[in-house]
């Protein structure tokens, strides 16, 4: 009877306790499942940016904003399949990204594809941030133009820098000899270049007519429909959770913090903008409150693995001033026309959260690591020299590939629609239709 008894229970465990291969399947599928899931939630980012692109320009330029950000996406998709993720992930990394080309690497397992769906959406974002700061003067044709150039060789090539390790290569900055340089999930690799390439193209295209006027006067352009443009801010609140906690890549207890982490620094600074705003302009302003919750979002993307809600709620608090101070001096100092502040929320903010992860990485508190890496938590200045020159480097990287691109559509097919188009609006100049329809 004893020994009946241990059979059963052995037997019972063999089937309660799953092998180590179907561990691993189980532990695999999961993965996927999160992945894929997260790079949904991304995607819907491009339906975030377009509302609030929408929303804070005039209605007469609404459907051209929605083409490009429908464009954005459909031929990045193409051009990052083609050409761009064999350039950012190829085995032969090196300055100028790899000569892989055509899908490199890929094996038809289902995570590769997965894999390959989540860094396409990212591109997509990359392209679509720079669509904001040139809004409502700026050619079609010319936009499809500078959009296929960041998905299929800008972004990818400096992409492979920092996360070339992520799938078959290595890059350059991944070896530092201070130390590797960290943007968990994007502020500088994503949106600061994105940011970069929208302040070159919005010098490059000058401002829109009747921005600014003699003796320094800056002439405000309200946008249209602001809670189009909230909507947006929310709709790209919640698909940041896929952004930062997709990265992980790995269905695990991480996701749930890297969550907590990214929405601390968001409401931080957003409630941050919105009483300097208060003090600023005697009212606390809708339209720099919702840019200091995206602001706080992008700051948080490089350390949202590293930093503790403590790290985070101070990077989310600095955004919130940075992007306030930094869209009026670029709007009235610089006299730069950029009318949903993607430079001062994207470039600017980004770098900042680059930055904040060489002073509050915390990795040894959090029990990711042996050491922390953050200079305020005992780690060195190392991580911040590494975090310097990851920043550096796509400054330079967004601000030369930027004027060069530019400058050269400028040249060959024109970069700005004529002052009659502009005025009349690019909705019925440039595709023949308008997006609101009165009764008559």
């Amino acid at each position: 009877m004893k020994q009946l008894i241990i059979v059963t229970a052995l037997c019972y465990c063999a089937i309660a306790l799953p092998a180590t291969d179907e561990v691993k399947i189980l532990q695999d599928n999961i993965n996927t499942v999160w992945t894929a899931l997260a790079a949904f939630m991304v995607f819907f980012m491009q339906a975030g940016f377009a509302l609030v692109e929408v929303g804070l320009t005039r209605a007469k330029n609404s459907i051209n904003i929605i083409m490009k950000n429908l464009m954005d996406f459909s031929i990045g998709s193409l051009l990052f399949f083609f050409i761009g993720f064999g350039l950012m992930f190829g085995q032969t990394n090196g300055l100028f990204g790899t000569t892989d080309f055509f899908l490199s690497g890929i094996t038809g397992d289902s995570w590769s594809y997965t894999f390959i769906i989540f860094q396409t959406v990212f591109a997509a974002t990359a392209a679509t941030i720079v669509s904001g700061a040139m809004a409502e003067r700026t050619k079609f044709s010319s936009y499809l133009v500078y959009s296929v150039f960041i998905t299929a060789i800008i972004y990818p090539i400096s992409g492979s820098w920092a996360w070339g390790s992520l799938f078959n290569g290595s890059g350059w900055l991944e070896n530092l000899s201070t130390g590797a340089f960290i943007d968990f999930a994007g502020s500088t690799v994503v949106h600061s270049l994105g940011g970069w390439l929208a302040l070159t193209g919005a010098i490059v295209i000058g401002a829109r007519k009747g921005k600014y006027g003699p003796n320094g006067l800056v002439r405000a352009i309200p946008g249209h429909n602001i809670p189009m443009a909230a909507l947006g801010v929310f709709i790209l609140w919640f698909a940041w959770f896929g952004f930062n906690a997709g990265s992980t890549t790995v269905g695990d207890g991480s996701i749930g913090r890297i969550a907590f982490i990214t929405n601390i620094s968001a409401v931080a600074s957003a409630v941050t903008a919105m009483f300097l705003s208060w003090i600023l302009f005697k009212k606390p302003d809708v339209s720099m409150s919702l840019n200091g919750a995206l602001a706080g979002l992008v700051a948080i993307t490089a350390g949202c693995a590293n930093l503790t809600w403590c790290g985070s709620l101070i990077t989310g608090i600095v955004a919130g001033i940075l992007v306030t101070f930094s869209i009026i001096f670029i709007d009235s100092k610089l006299r730069i026309d950029d009318p949903v502040g993607a430079i001062s929320v994207h470039g600017v903010c980004g770098a900042w959260g680059t930055i904040a992860v060489g002073l509050f990485g915390s990795e040894k508190n959090l029990g990711i690591a042996e050491l922390n890496s953050g200079l305020f938590y005992g780690g060195g200045i190392n991580q911040l020299l590494s975090q310097l020159i990851g920043v550096v480097s796509y400054l330079g990287w967004g601000l030369l590939t930027g004027f060069i691109l530019f400058s050269i559509i400028k040249k060959l097919i024109g970069l700005r629609v004529n002052r009659d188009e502009e005025y009349i609006g690019l909705d019925i100049e440039e595709h023949g239709l308008e997006a609101y329809f009165q009764s008559r």
